[in-house]
């Protein structure tokens, strides 16, 4: 996919990196002279975590707490508040859950946002190079782009009213194909997208669920621009809800009311009646439930692996050196967001098609979730995580609390229960 050739020279002249190389050392040389921290205390890394259980490592606290012979037993000892005391101290300096929702922390300044939040003045070149970077971006990039983005929007409102009064047959489904992948086109250029695909091969088919990790919005448009797809959603109103009913005149996308989308049965029937017509376009769900700042992948939903279709996991993976995809939803509006899009460098990702996955004989809905999710993060290099993406807005879950006093607890009765026995 190639944008346009003003904003690929406007790349190519930063692309050497010494812009932002140049200014991350100056930055370093000033914080290490006015003793000032320079990065976020939340960045990875902080705290060395050995992969070990419970039990090891509540015996390695009283093995070192104690002078005494440790046999195989375990009782409860007042030292095992500890471990749970520095598992709650880790967590709070070194959140692995919460940082995923707000913006990756970037190695050098890409005179964009400042993420190294200490430095608001460095010298009077870099301030000056900040300033014509923003003269070419608000001036420039910026009309064009929204220019783009108005023609690609008109023409996808437009093109599909049109084709949706044909009747239904080849000819209807071809027209209807080409005018979703020019609009989708159009206005990935709109964002100055640099995408590469990997193994087109394995591009979703008809009667197939494409599933993805989710970052941003954009994450649909990456997508549609190399495929057609049935996309999946709430029914809005305004510009969206006119995007919404112009497209689904065109091709079956699969939309719900507001009062239908907690309704899981009734999604997961609507969802299994598409996918068991095989003439049907794949459907496009996004699992996570939420954007992830493309750090991590989280747990995935287990509602579209329920109706045993063919899943095609693809993983998508941004390059914030040029502008940061990551949708901060509860800091951010959509008017916002897509301001902040279009006044970057460029969006810049990789997309890699994986290979086709099914549900396994001895597998529920949850285990083959998170298999396809550990594929999509492998793929991508992201962070395997099996939290919810839902605790960005919500309270974490009792349950969880219960787990680990679950583990505790049966350590310790199961170590008596081995005794009695014996």
């Amino acid at each position: 996919m190639q944008p346009l050739s003003t904003a690929c020279e406007v790349q190519g002249a930063w692309s050497d990196s010494a812009g932002p190389q140049w200014a991350t050392l100056r930055m370093e040389r000033g914080a290490k002279e006015k003793n000032h921290q320079l990065y976020k205390p939340y960045t990875n890394g902080i705290i060395a975590k050995d992969p070990t259980s419970l039990e090891e490592e509540i015996k390695e606290i009283r093995r070192s707490g104690s002078s005494k012979a440790l046999d195989n037993t375990l009782e409860f000892e007042l030292s095992d508040i500890f471990y749970f005391c520095r598992k709650g101290v880790e967590t709070i300096m070194d959140d692995e859950v919460t940082k995923r929702f707000s913006a990756e922390e970037l190695e050098s300044w890409n005179l964009l946002s400042r993420t190294n939040y200490n430095f608001q003045y460095i010298s009077l070149r870099l301030t000056v190079l900040w300033g014509l970077g923003v003269l070419i971006r608000y001036c420039f990039l910026l009309p064009l782009r929204i220019a783009l983005a108005f023609t690609g929007i008109s023409l996808l409102v437009v093109g599909t009213t049109v084709v949706g009064y044909l009747p239904n047959g080849r000819f209807k489904e071809f027209l209807s194909k080409h005018v979703h992948l020019m609009c989708y086109r159009i206005c990935v250029r709109a964002l100055t997208a640099i995408i590469t695909y990997h193994d087109r091969k394995n591009r979703p088919r008809n009667g197939g669920i494409c599933v993805a990790n989710h970052t941003s919005p954009i994450d649909v448009i990456i997508l549609a621009s190399d495929g057609y797809y049935a996309m999946v959603g709430q029914v809005h109103g305004g510009l969206m809800g006119v995007i919404q009913r112009a497209m689904v005149k065109a091709c079956p996308h699969v939309w719900f009311e507001r009062s239908e989308v907690k309704d899981r049965h009734l999604v997961a029937k609507r969802l299994t009646e598409h996918v068991q017509d095989k003439s049907k376009l794949p459907i496009l769900i996004f699992p996570e439930g939420t954007c992830i700042n493309n750090t991590s992948v989280m747990m995935f939903k287990k509602g579209s692996f329920e109706i045993g279709a063919t899943v095609y996991p693809v993983a998508i993976k941004y390059d914030p050196q040029f502008g940061d995809a990551f949708w901060n939803s509860s800091k951010y509006g959509m008017v916002t967001y897509l301001l902040r899009m279009m006044t970057s460098w460029a969006i810049v990702c990789s997309v890699w098609y994986l290979p086709p996955m099914t549900r396994e004989a001895e597998e529920d809905a949850v285990q083959f979730a998170n298999r396809v999710k550990s594929a999509i993060a492998r793929q991508g290099g992201l962070v395997d995580l099996l939290w919810d993406g839902g605790l960005k807005r919500e309270k974490v879950k009792d349950t969880f609390k219960e787990e680990q006093q679950k583990l505790y607890s049966k350590m310790i009765v199961g170590n008596h229960e081995d005794r009695s026995r014996s």
